[in-house]
């Protein structure tokens, strides 16, 4: 055999081993993780109950009952400060109504300081969002939903009124004015459950809500001018999908942003309150017995635009025509009875 293909022959046999040898290293490598991930699951599995997140929890979002749950933690990481099941006072229950005073990731445990209580200082401040303001309106059985408005809802305001100032009954009409408003209390409770835990439905009399305050004064004004009363809203309606919003123009995100920020960006603008293109029903569309516009008010007698004025205003004309015609050169005014004419004579002035 010749040298020079019995030295090729060797060099390919060597190449071949090195290759099988790396191959070999790489995938007992990649089998490592695994082999290691055994032992963590386990070690989570046998580490407490601990109180975690269900979702983003941004500062100011009032708890409800889908927003924390118990999760197994390893024990090793387990803090002194977190809700433990089974050791800390509170659970998922009775924390529903807390305001969250610093921002929770969604997945992170629960501390016992980054929730403020209804009752503790600071806590109506802490729910309101930058920029807004709380007002409360008064409300009733009927116009408060019958006590099924919690803190944390989105409830729709409607002004019921009516608009008189001309002859026949006033216009009754209903126009909602502002909508998705975020229920911050209810006759100072923020609170939804009862003390066996269980959801506590209450007649309540007042209910403070969270605005602008361009908003704020729009309310104040409102509650002068008639009823008012809130609709609840569906927790679907907030629900915005990006890719519309964007092409309605609702949330304008600027060329080359962060996908999470243009969502980000959609969620505060779905959970703003509007006050634009108002929307109303008057009592002709609930009864035909009911008006459809505004009364009109009939002109006073003798008022420009009467009957009244009108024949006073014909009869001025007529006697300025006679008075006119007598005193004109050259006609005389016969008289046969109780009719009288005015006979040109042709005489000139």
């Amino acid at each position: 055999m010749d040298v020079k293909k019995l030295m090729l022959l060797i060099g390919a046999l060597v190449v071949a081993a090195v290759t099988a040898v790396m191959a070999k290293n790489m995938f007992s490598g990649a089998s490592a993780p695994a082999a290691h991930a055994i032992p963590l699951m386990q070690q989570q599995a046998t580490g407490p109950e601990v109180l975690v997140a269900t979702r983003a929890l941004p500062v100011g979002t009032i708890i409800d009952a889908e927003a924390l749950h118990y999760q197994r933690w390893p024990e090793s990481l387990t803090q002194p400060a977190y809700y433990i099941k089974g050791q800390t006072p509170g659970g998922p229950q009775d924390l529903i109504g807390t305001v969250v005073r610093n921002e929770i990731a969604a997945g992170e445990p629960i501390t016992q300081g980054s929730l403020i209580k209804p009752g503790e200082r600071g806590f109506l401040a802490a729910a309101l969002g930058p920029g807004m303001r709380a007002i409360t309106v008064p409300v009733s059985v009927t116009s408060g939903v019958a006590g099924f408005i919690f803190p944390g809802d989105r409830v729709d305001m409607v002004l019921t009124q009516e608009v008189g100032g001309g002859d026949g009954p006033p216009l009754k009409a209903s126009e909602t004015i502002i909508r998705n408003i975020r229920v911050l209390a209810t006759d100072q409770r923020m609170s939804a459950q009862g003390q066996d835990g269980k959801p506590e439905v209450k007649n309540f009399s007042t209910v403070t809500l969270e605005a602008t305050p361009k908003l704020a004064e729009k309310i104040a004004v409102a509650q002068t001018i008639g009823q008012l009363s809130l609709s609840l809203r569906s927790i679907a309606d907030n629900n915005v999908d990006l890719q519309k919003a964007i092409a309605s123009g609702q949330v304008k995100v600027p060329a080359g942003a962060d996908p999470k920020a243009a969502r980000q960006l959609l969620i505060d603008v779905a959970s703003q309150p509007v006050d634009t293109t108002p929307t109303y029903t008057v009592g002709a569309e609930v009864s035909r017995f009911q008006r459809s516009t505004v009364p009109t008010k009939a002109a006073a007698p003798g008022a420009p635009g009467s009957a009244q004025a009108a024949g006073a205003k014909a009869a001025d004309a007529v006697t300025g025509a006679m008075n006119q015609l007598i005193n004109t050169p050259g006609v005389v005014r016969v008289a046969r009875g109780n009719n009288v004419t005015y006979v040109p004579t042709g005489a000139k002035k």
